[in-house]
């Protein structure tokens, strides 16, 4: 598992350092802050390759950049420092074998997927000399995942259109792998992914195709699926595949399946809807955990997310002994890396206003303008009132125009407003301002939250 990550002088900020949990690595934050660069640069320590261009030294730093790292391998626990030579243009790291981390698998965000098998990519051994003359990684494009992944003329993946095709049709262990990995990371028991019978699309097309059972009762095309169902079955079918192909290479080889498996997934929640998000991490865990090990392999996972449904998904499951939550923001124009403190918030609005992803409101940006307006206009801090909302009158017309009659802010405005407006001109609020908003104070609030004070 890998243990920790130090970079110097590389990335976002002039020094990060993440002590990784053996489980679960949650990782938040900001766009552009360095989500995807942590799981590139945790592939590279693993693996010694790069899934895209290779991460380049800060400009203007005055003292060598440098990437530390220390992970136990099947030989024990390897600590190494790389540093990056600026007259080679490269990552120096230690002469010969590197130690073997497992298997390690490396989904990306546009749908590109990587793979370091231990079986097939390691070094081996030739008159008594460690050479690396097998592939150092297989890394697809995202239409290498569905079409298949060529080098130098030898076939290394049938893809996932030829490979379920030919699974279905022998209905053996990796088709019965499949179909049970898709009921894992299904949406909902109302709407299971099931394959289909094998068609053709197209004249031109001479591939049996798989096809996805829709809950309405049609076979789809896979490749006619929705996004999200594409990116969920391109990613099971790239789970059973890199199993499937690292047992069969541990046989060829005589060895035992890896004990260890390290998965970077970076938003797993794209594409999906807010029912999938809610379950698909824990799927993806069960998973990779269960259904490709049989539960024999220490699994870590290191995922990086945008979606608040994910983390409130993760409260009943989330273990600070061997999980852990990893948070990405700026402070005083630097990102920092910190290590946020487990607490549950119970709900999507909860996650929103968390430290987590630091909105003040789950709300609209008027609506939060509108709200802010009407708590400076309480407290008569008349300075805080922006333009356009400077009165009562203009402040109850954008509330009553962007909340709904039920918000749970009524109350407390409806009250307190009028009495800070009646002590401030001397006058008693209207009768007919009660009467025009008579909903909004006798319905029960069932949605929004204002900002905690």
């Amino acid at each position: 598992m890998l243990e920790y990550l130090h970079l110097k002088n590389v990335g976002p900020a002039p020094e990060m350092r993440m002590e990784l949990a053996e489980r679960l690595n949650l990782i938040t934050g900001d766009n552009g802050l360095g989500k995807s660069f942590l799981l590139d640069i945790a592939w590279w320590t693993l693996t010694r390759t790069w899934v895209g261009y290779p991460a380049r030294p800060n400009p203007g730093a005055k003292e060598a950049a440098s990437i530390g790292f220390a992970f136990e391998s099947k030989s024990g626990r390897r600590e190494y420092v790389s540093e990056f030579d600026r007259k080679q243009q490269e990552w120096k790291g230690k002469v010969g074998r590197p130690a073997n981390p497992g298997l390690v698998l490396y989904a990306q965000v546009d749908g590109g997927f990587a793979v370091w098998d231990p079986a097939r990519n390691y070094w081996r051994t030739v008159r008594g000399q460690e050479v690396q003359d097998r592939p150092p990684a297989y890394v697809f494009s995202p239409n290498e995942v569905w079409d298949g992944l060529e080098r130098d003329g030898a076939t290394l993946c049938n893809g996932l259109i030829r490979d379920w095709a030919s699974w279905q049709k022998e209905k053996g262990t990796p088709f019965e792998l499949l179909k049970a990995a898709l009921q894992v990371m299904s949406p909902s028991a109302g709407e299971p992914l099931v394959p289909g019978p094998l068609t053709r699309i197209s004249l031109d097309d001479v591939r049996d195709m798989p096809t996805l059972r829709m809950p309405y009762g049609e076979d789809t095309p896979i490749v006619q699926a929705s996004a999200g169902m594409r990116r969920i079955t391109a990613l099971v079918y790239l789970l059973v595949w890199a199993w499937e192909e690292h047992q069969r290479a541990a046989a060829l080889l005589g060895q035992e399946p890896s004990q260890q498996v390290i998965f970077l997934v970076d938003e797993l929640d794209t594409h999906l809807h807010p029912r999938w998000q809610r379950v698909v991490l824990r799927a993806l865990l069960d998973v990779v955990g269960e259904l490709m090990t049989g539960g024999d392999a220490q699994v870590q996972v290191l995922a990086a997310t945008h979606s608040p449904l994910v983390m409130a998904s993760v409260e009943p499951h989330f273990d600070p002994a061997q999980d852990a939550l990893w948070h990405l923001d700026l402070a005083d124009s630097a990102v920092r890396l910190t290590q946020e403190q487990w607490a549950k918030q119970g709900d999507v609005l909860g996650w929103l206003v968390s430290e987590t992803f630091g909105l003040a409101q789950a709300r609209s940006r008027e609506s939060e303008e509108a709200i802010e307006a009407a708590e400076a206009f309480m407290r008569r801090d008349l300075s805080a009132l922006p333009s356009g909302l400077r009165t009562r009158n203009d402040i109850d017309a954008a509330l009553a125009r962007l909340l709904p009659g039920h918000d749970p802010f009524w109350p407390r405005w409806v009250v307190k407003g009028g009495a800070v407006e009646g002590k401030a001109t001397g006058k008693p609020r209207k009768k007919q301002r009660a009467k025009a908003t008579p909903k909004r104070t006798a319905k029960k609030a069932t949605s929004g939250r204002s900002k905690r004070r």
